[in-house]
């Protein structure tokens, strides 16, 4: 989850634990907007002429082999109570063989007390990992040394940077200068050794951002879009100030729809892996987002509430979704992703052939 850090770890603490509990006991969901999957269909092959024991649902993606192309995406950290639904994701992704990032990392560096809230490689030590910083600290002081000590608490494979402009906004906290971003992450992407992604957090990024973000070398993006979990909707439950609530609640059905960003920034970036998460909810909507254009699906709510639970928990949810993306690739007849990439998916209501 994120938010800003504090040097008060009680205050990082009680932050954190909120961010938890209002994400899973309140209604957080983005209004009047939806994720676009619904727009899509697969044409179902009805004689599929495969075994669906032999689909393959595997991709390689920085150095790692994922058995599915699935993300436990980014969500929290810092808090003693984190630290067990960390390391629960985390089991859950190793049994799987899935990805998993964390989540914000800047209170661990400010304060390395509450690293060990991130740790989760003794539990998963073969799985792609995500460390995760704010892209805005970059603008306030951040650069190689804090990203570097972000990467290296974890043992990270890669680096997201996130971008939540909306969630700082509605914040009465929040980080309000966002000037020179562009020229941050480029020079973060020159320097560290490991890739560097940039995600938004459920309003998604748009076709002209994800090309310039390319061109300053980022390795993947992650356009999570609208649809999901609101995060001007959680700091909205959070404020004691009505008048500030109301302010945040304008802004439930703000953002770009997952699938429409998705689309979009792949034909902006096709030589990038470009990654789909905000409301992806099952695995038809993974097996839609793939079809349009996504290297890894990511999702945070469903697998939260199983994590606040128990690690099999968490792996139900997750495996629920690996589940039907096979089920899915099975009846379009596709025996592996780069063949759903190609199976026939039309438009509902005019029921033209998507291209691509």
């Amino acid at each position: 989850m994120n938010d800003r850090a504090s040097s008060d770890p009680a205050a990082t603490e009680g932050r954190k634990g909120q961010h938890i509990d209002t994400v899973l006991g309140r209604d957080v969901a983005a209004k009047g907007v939806t994720t676009g999957f619904e727009r899509f269909f697969f044409e179902h092959r009805a004689l599929p002429e495969l075994s669906l024991d032999e689909v393959d649902i595997g991709i390689e993606l920085f150095g790692r082999r994922l058995a599915a192309p699935l993300l436990i995406s980014s969500m929290t950290g810092g808090t003693a109570r984190a630290r067990d639904i960390n390391r629960r994701l985390a089991e859950a992704a190793q049994s799987l063989g899935i990805a998993m990032g964390l989540g914000s990392q800047r209170a661990a560096v400010e304060n390395p007390d509450l690293a060990d809230t991130y740790r989760v490689r003794d539990v998963a030590p073969d799985i792609l990992l995500f460390a995760n910083l704010g892209a805005v600290q970059l603008a306030l002081g951040y650069g190689v040394d804090e990203a570097q000590r972000a990467v290296d608490m974890i043992e990270a494979d890669a680096l997201f940077l996130h971008l939540n402009p909306l969630q700082e906004a509605v914040q009465p906290e929040g980080d309000r200068d966002w000037r020179g971003l562009y020229d941050g992450i480029e020079a973060l992407c020159r320097a560290l050794p490991v890739p560097v992604a940039v995600k938004e957090v459920g309003n998604g990024i748009a076709a002209g951002i994800a090309r310039r973000l390319a061109d300053c070398g980022v390795a993947a993006i992650d356009v999570a879009g609208a649809g999901g979990t609101s995060w001007s909707e959680v700091e909205a439950h959070r404020e004691s100030d009505p008048l500030l609530a109301r302010v945040a609640h304008g802004f439930a059905g703000w953002g770009i729809p997952t699938a429409l960003a998705l689309a979009e920034a792949k034909r902006a970036v096709p030589e990038l892996p470009v990654f789909a998460s905000g409301g992806i909810r099952d695995g038809v909507d993974a097996a839609k987002a793939i079809r349009l254009g996504a290297a890894l699906c990511g999702t945070a709510a469903p697998a939260l509430g199983g994590a606040n639970e128990t690690a099999e928990a968490a792996r139900d949810r997750m495996e629920q979704l690996a589940r039907q993306l096979r089920i899915a690739c099975f009846c379009t007849g596709s025996a592996d992703l780069a063949a759903l990439r190609r199976a026939t998916l039309r438009r509902a209501g005019d029921w033209s052939v998507v291209e691509g």
